[in-house]
């Protein structure tokens, strides 16, 4: 059974969100200050040029299923669940332009004091993390004089529709989003969403926010790098769609979700290097690369934060697993672990190491020769024992795999666990005096 809806903002969001609702069978209402964009729906006519909208608005005008009002209060008064969907321009200064939203939900506040059933709002617009609690539930409560939880309910529910494509990415989306205090409040919106064959995630307001910003930065970041390797590839003579046709062939680790859970920075000889040398070739042929310029400066500043969360217990004995630039392996060639611990024995720590696949005895070729000149005093600190190191620690610093249940039984209750690599919630230590993800 189809629901009523009424969605605010017949822009580019709120009218195909409209269309589409529509389409799967809701009672949709569409609101807008615009008599014109209203006039356009009203009449089976879409307000905006994209593919396939023209047909399903006119669908929705013929069946009877999408019309179109400028009356704020009757589109409320007329459905059980509102979407905002207008524009949050940004300010000359970059800060993002909220008023639209603060002005449609209070509009929909007041429409909320004279109707007694209970009442759901759905926030589309993309705001920062916060926002829906510190500006849109507080403007709603104070202009209907109702209280949220109770007599209505708020949710976040990001869109991914682009702009040529939106209607499919409507109805084929790459996943659903439902952020709310309460899963309880989500009852509407899982139901909205059941036609739609797509994985659900119910989570926090705040991370549904945060999910649509980071989205939009790595896709930011992907054509960045694409457009960044196309221009090199180009001064270098080099056959850039051949390039690209053969990276973006792997599925496993370049077109995945490898390497993009928060961690510790990267090492070892290959990517440090890499990168240096692009950098350097684009410096000889007179091609600014700002974004992989910066991803060694970036890398650099994320070992700074976890030297800066070391000092700030105020400890001096550190107990370090984990020396190699990445678990299951000896290199330690550009380690960010071993760069940490230098740092931190120049700050005047106490450090003892330990790692399941580095010791003296077993080093050969250039990991020997790297240890013994170039980090002679790191290999005196090396222990095999790891319970031995953790004890000896006031402060242990988990950079490689290590068992849980070892190293739950010589923690002790004093003892702080900083975790670099990010420690599956399992398998974080729970008898420490306390644990500290380093970007988590």
């Amino acid at each position: 059974m189809g629901l009523s809806i009424s969605v605010f903002g017949m822009g580019y969001v709120g009218s195909v969100s409209a269309a589409c609702f529509a389409h799967v069978g809701h009672k949709v209402t569409g609101v807008d200050v615009s008599p014109a964009k209203v006039e356009m729906m009203a009449a089976g006519r879409s307000p905006i040029i994209e593919a396939r909208m023209s047909e399903l608005v006119e669908e929705g005008h013929r069946s009877g299923m999408l019309h179109a009002t400028t009356d704020a209060a009757e589109a409320v008064r007329n459905s059980e669940i509102s979407f905002v969907c207008v524009g949050t321009p940004s300010l000359r200064s970059g800060k993002l332009d909220l008023g639209y939203v603060e002005r449609v939900v209070h509009e929909i506040g007041i429409a909320l004091q004279k109707k007694n059933s209970y009442h759901v709002i759905v926030l589309r617009s993309t705001v920062l993390p916060g926002t829906t609690e510190s500006l849109v539930i507080p403007t709603l409560e104070k202009a209907s004089g109702r209280r949220a939880g109770i007599d209505f309910a708020v949710c976040y529910n990001p869109e991914f529709m682009r702009e040529g494509s939106a209607v499919a990415d409507f109805l084929q989306p790459p996943y659903t989003v439902l952020g709310a205090q309460d899963p309880k409040h989500l009852i509407l919106a899982r139901q909205l969403y059941s036609t739609i064959s797509s994985p659900v995630f119910e989570t926090s307001i705040a991370v549904a926010e945060m999910v649509k910003y980071v989205c939009n930065a790595f896709h930011a970041v992907k054509i960045g790098f694409a457009n960044e390797v196309g221009s090199l590839c180009k001064s270098l003579g080099v056959d850039a769609e051949a390039v690209t046709k053969i990276y973006t062939a792997d599925t496993k680790l370049n077109i995945s979700p490898a390497y993009l859970s928060p961690g510790f920075a990267f090492g070892g000889s290959c990517l440090p290097k890499d990168l240096r040398a692009l950098g350097h070739r684009a410096k000889e042929l007179d091609l600014a690369l700002p974004l992989l310029e910066s991803v060694l400066p970036s890398n650099a500043q994320h070992i700074d934060r976890a030297v800066e969360a070391v000092l700030r217990t105020n400890k001096r004995k550190i107990a370090f697993l984990g020396l190699s630039f990445k678990p299951g392996t000896d290199d330690l060639r550009e380690s960010p672990q071993v760069q940490m611990i230098k740092r931190l024995l120049g700050e005047g720590c106490q450090v003892r190491v330990w790692d399941r696949d580095v010791s003296l005895g077993r080093l050969a070729g250039s990991n020997r020769q790297y240890i013994e000149e170039v980090i002679p005093h790191i290999g005196s600190l090396l222990s095999a024992d790891v319970e031995d190191v953790v004890r000896s620690g006031e402060v242990v610093v988990i950079a490689t795999k290590v068992d849980k249940d070892q190293l739950s039984r010589c923690l002790a209750r004093d003892q702080i666990v900083i975790d670099l690599i990010n420690l599956a919630s399992a398998s974080r230590p729970a008898s420490a005096a306390s644990y500290q993800g380093i970007c988590w």
